[in-house]
């Protein structure tokens, strides 16, 4: 059985992965192939949606391609400019088919704390994330 740890630190590094072919394979090697990401939106976003009529909001990315631009995306838009960077925070634990991990993204030149979250990764038999439950902070 894969550690909560290992599944957390592959998880993290995911998203500072520079190489898009490595970064599809780790998308490939940790998800499910139907897995999707759910993200509890910025206040922001969940008020607009409320206004709308909808009483629950959350983005979603199903299946390796639209994972792999959800990724992609943070990525391009967090890390690739260099002034930032994701880590893990202290351990993660897992409980039967679930997996809790916190991460934060700090400031690669200070190492301030810029912002993080926790992610509850729901696995399937084989250990791959089938619903990964992201929540920032």
């Amino acid at each position: 059985m894969t550690t909560a740890q290992d599944i957390a630190d592959r998880y993290v590094a995911l998203w500072t992965e520079p190489d898009p072919a490595r970064r599809r394979a780790a998308i490939e090697g940790l998800w499910a192939a139907g897995g999707v990401h759910l993200l509890h939106p910025p206040e922001e976003i969940r008020e607009q949606a409320a206004a709308l009529g909808f009483g629950e909001s959350a983005l979603e990315a199903r299946g390796y391609d639209a994972l792999e631009q959800r990724v992609t995306r943070a990525y391009r838009e967090f890390v690739a400019g260099g002034e930032y960077s994701f880590r893990g925070v202290g351990e993660a634990v897992r409980l039967r088919d679930a997996v809790r991990l916190t991460w934060e993204m700090v400031a690669v030149g200070s190492g301030d704390v810029l912002g993080g979250g926790v992610d509850v990764l729901v696995l399937d038999d084989r250990g791959r994330i089938i619903t990964d439950y992201q929540f920032p902070a």
